[in-house]
């Protein structure tokens, strides 16, 4: 009997189980398909990368412009970069600009600085130099009816008449005289056309690379052109002629039949650390300048071309440019006290070039004396 209701029993039990088995297969099977939907539902192939894209996206939004790398640079090697031209933008008036330190030949402010243009009577500025080197005294020059017809501004030479070469190149640097440029010129090189190679010469003896010269004043010529840049290199090794600067400097002189030739370079009363400049103007140039100018110890070259409102533009930028100077001296003195050396990178007038005064004679022979 208990055995009977025993096996009775285990085969309840095993029915049991063999019901019960199949559902819970089943349900093993739903919980898994269950895992693996999920699973497969939030399952994001690309979720890095679009991550890493987020990443060099703020990388890129971090990185420095050009203009910051070149400062950065420019800091290292303690040397002024060009200005970017939008620092003065809506300051200046003129298509171009150049400032130089006149000691180093560092770049302090370039707007279009290799922008080629007429010269108008900056140019004069060769045409003295060379009257300054070539004339050994009071030599006499005769006026041609050509030189004597040259349009204002002009010291009225007659024709025929004789003046002395020391008076004429009085009036080309500071009075602007196309009479007197021209004069000069055909007594030197027997013709305009022939001293005006001569002048594009000597502007290449001096440094200038984009100078071309048609006249011996300047007057708007097909062809002849001269850059900021250029000027700027031509008067500051000009002014390394003692005569040249002495005259460059002078507000008021007389020549020697009673005339009174004045300076057209109004920056010598008026703008602090004037020391020599040269006007121009014509039509075509616009408004012309090159000048230098000292203060404490420092010196800077300006050149422009096309400017509207000149005195203003020499102005701002003979301002800048001394701001830049202290900015590189105020480095300097940071470096010495923490005991940094900073390396230097030549400028393109550096070393010897700097100890030489290039002259040009009449035959074309290049002659370097010690300055």
């Amino acid at each position: 009997m208990d055995s009977f209701f025993c096996r009775r029993l285990l085969s309840v039990f095993l029915l049991v189980f063999l019901l019960a088995s199949p559902a819970v297969a089943q349900n093993d099977v739903k919980k898994t398909k269950g895992i693996s939907l999920n699973t497969s539902h939030k399952f994001v192939p690309k979720q890095a990368p679009a991550k890493k894209k987020s990443n060099e996206k703020a990388q890129i939004a971090k990185r420095p412009s050009v203009q910051e790398l070149k400062r950065k640079v420019a800091e290292q090697y303690n040397v002024v970069a060009a200005e970017v031209p939008t620092e003065l933008q809506g300051k200046l008036t003129c298509r171009s600009a150049y400032v130089m330190d006149a000691k180093t030949g560092k770049v302090l402010y370039d707007l279009s600085a290799d922008r080629p243009g007429q010269p108008a009577s900056t140019i004069k500025v060769l045409t003295g130099l060379i009257a300054i080197e070539s004339f050994t005294g009071n030599e006499m020059v005769r006026t041609s009816a050509y030189a004597a017809n040259m349009p204002a501004s002009k010291i009225y030479l007659r024709k025929g008449a004789s003046y002395q070469a020391s008076d004429l190149i009085n009036a080309v640097l500071l009075a602007s005289a196309n009479d007197a440029s021209v004069a000069l010129a055909e007594k030197l090189a027997g013709s305009e056309q022939a001293f005006a190679r001569l002048m594009t010469k000597k502007a290449e003896a001096l440094g200038a690379q984009n100078t071309i010269c048609k006249s011996a004043n300047g007057l708007t010529r097909p062809g002849q052109q001269t850059t900021a840049r250029d000027l700027a290199t031509v008067f500051n090794r000009a002014m390394r002629n003692p005569e040249f600067a002495e005259r460059m400097s002078t507000v008021k002189v007389h020549t020697s039949d009673g005339k009174v030739l004045r300076s057209h370079n109004k920056a010598l009363w008026t703008v602090d650390g004037a020391v020599g400049g040269k006007t121009g103007y014509t039509a075509a140039a616009g408004k012309t300048y090159v000048g230098k100018f000292q203060r404490d110890g420092q010196a800077i070259v300006v050149a422009l071309l096309g400017s509207a409102s000149m005195w203003d533009d020499i102005a701002t930028l003979v301002e800048h440019g001394f701001t830049k100077q202290e900015m590189i001296a105020s480095r300097h003195d940071g470096d010495a006290a923490g005991g940094i050396q900073v390396s230097q990178v030549s400028p393109r007038d550096s070393g010897k070039e700097h100890l030489d005064y290039a002259m040009l004679t009449l035959s074309g022979q290049k002659k370097k004396i010690k300055m």
